[in-house]
């Protein structure tokens, strides 16, 4: 599974996880939970974690 985050700026980075738990470079997504939702995208992440 995978996670989109859209930040404040509307940069959006796709990482290892899901919403609701931890993603594979560590981002908690249950803070600020509406920055969050769960994708089938490919993962941009580019931190040891996720891309790996």
């Amino acid at each position: 599974m995978a996670v989109k985050h859209i930040d404040e700026d509307g940069n959006v980075t796709i990482h290892k996880g899901y919403k609701g738990g931890t993603t594979g470079c560590g981002f908690d997504t249950t803070e600020n939970p509406s920055h969050w939702e769960n994708t089938y995208k490919s993962i941009t992440c580019e931190k040891n974690g996720c891309k790996n």
